[in-house]
């Protein structure tokens, strides 16, 4: 199939799910329908609006990043053709949207998916899934464990954190319940992460059985220990339920042949392969703006949630001797600190990640090898391949890579591009 005849079938596919949609819950643009909640509901959707806004299965929700900053600080969105043109501010996406729907639920209009709005206390792993399994919130008994994209939806980098100390959270809290860590009993502000069901299909630190959670206190995605090193206890996180939209975070992808990559779940074209060439995050984002690749000139740099869309975490280098990505697309190998070969990149997203005294100096990366880092003087995968973080935006590249903060985390600094665009309607 030629590239002409796929964007058709993108058209077709992306107007025939709207009216799968539309078929389920109705046309009405009404934000809550008046339904009875005691009615039977165990198989029924109930978005309240007429599913994925946009028609897709995988729409991606926008960061709400609203301002420009280079290496440092806060600047005036420079125009095309200038240093720093082209990160995420810049580009508008789906803007999130949420209705309250007065039961202990919030609807997600934009993804179709259906949340619990309060988290209740920590519990472990196998807790959220038995009170998932067991729940009957709002009437509805077709809960679940979010996965770790269906979780991803809900963070927004206009979000902010110094440190261990939360200034402004990486969640809608008009509409979320966000507890914080109880620093009565000894914990850190940012010790208030969220479960998803995704188990890390390799182990970190030592070994550890992990599972994948989202942080919305510090902005960060990583895998955490099932049970605790020392203890061997369950640990205990919090989690938020969810329903709807079962084909969020799936992907629908397709080789244009082209040196291009389509999801047709997003509405997304990619770089099918990496340069090979790391870059500083001012380079990155230069770099993007003016890649001329498979006749289109109009590609980015991703966001961080555009990036995180496209992990897939059922790969890791530990058990799939490949990064945490499709095959179909291609990933420059590079050696791991040591020498030795089979790791994988770190790549640049256009989000700068608001963490620490200069909240303008960091830019969020996606690890789609190790999340690597330096404990006991071993360098070991700490947060799992597909883990979100972020680098200085800059340095100069014979100091890196350094390790930092408690678990080590290692700095490149220097990281790779995979460039994206919006599939031509």
């Amino acid at each position: 199939m030629n590239l002409e005849n796929k964007l058709k079938s993108l058209s077709a596919f992306s107007f025939s799910a709207l009216i799968v949609m539309a078929s389920l819950v109705g046309c009405s643009n009404e934000s809550i329908d008046d339904t009875d909640p005691t009615d039977d509901k165990e198989n029924t959707d109930h978005f309240g609006t007429t599913g994925p806004i946009t028609g897709l299965t995988y729409p991606i929700v926008d960061t709400q990043q609203e301002f420009c900053s280079d290496n440092s600080s806060l600047i005036d969105c420079p125009e095309a053709g200038e240093s720093f043109f082209g990160q995420d501010a810049q580009y508008a996406g789906n803007k999130p949207n949420y209705t309250d729907n007065g039961d202990g639920t919030i609807t997600d209009n934009v993804t179709g998916l259906m949340w619990e709005l309060s988290m209740g206390e920590k519990i472990s792993f196998a807790e959220a899934i038995e009170k998932a399994e067991s729940s009957t919130l709002a009437g509805y008994t077709d809960w679940r464990v979010p996965t770790i994209k269906e979780l991803y939806s809900l963070i927004l980098f206009s979000g902010r954190v110094n440190g261990e100390k939360a200034v402004e959270l990486f969640i809608d809290t008009n509409y979320f319940e966000q507890p914080l860590g109880d620093v009565s009993i000894g914990e850190r502000e940012i010790d208030a992460q969220t479960w998803s069901a995704t188990q890390y299909v390799g182990r970190t630190m030592k070994n550890d059985e992990t599972v994948f959670g989202v942080n919305f206190i510090d902005g960060r995605i990583k895998g955490y220990p099932k049970y605790s090193p020392a203890t061997g206890d369950p640990n205990k996180m919090y989690f938020r339920m969810v329903r709807g939209n079962t084909q969020y975070g799936q992907n629908n992808l397709v080789d244009n042949g082209d040196g291009t990559v389509s999801d047709l779940a997003t509405g997304l074209m990619w770089q099918k392969a990496d340069d090979g060439q790391p870059r500083n995050w001012q380079e990155a984002l230069a770099y993007a703006e003016t890649l001329e690749l498979a006749g289109y000139t109009d590609w980015r740099l991703p966001n961080a949630k555009e990036l995180q869309s496209i992990v897939d975490y059922s790969r890791s280098p530990q058990t799939t001797n490949f990064p945490a990505i499709d095959p179909v697309f291609e990933t420059t190998e590079i050696n791991y600190p040591d020498g030795s070969g089979g790791h994988y990149p770190f790549f640049w997203t256009s989000t700068t990640h608001q963490d620490g005294v200069n909240p303008y100096s960091s830019a969020v990366y996606v690890a789609f090898g190790e999340g690597l880092g330096e404990m006991n003087g071993s360098v070991m995968d700490v947060h799992g391949a597909g883990c979100q973080r972020s680098d200085p935006k800059s340095g100069d590249p014979e100091d890196y890579p350094q390790y930092f903060g408690p678990q080590g985390d290692i700095r490149y600094v220097y990281n790779f591009v995979r460039c994206v665009r919006n599939i031509d309607e």
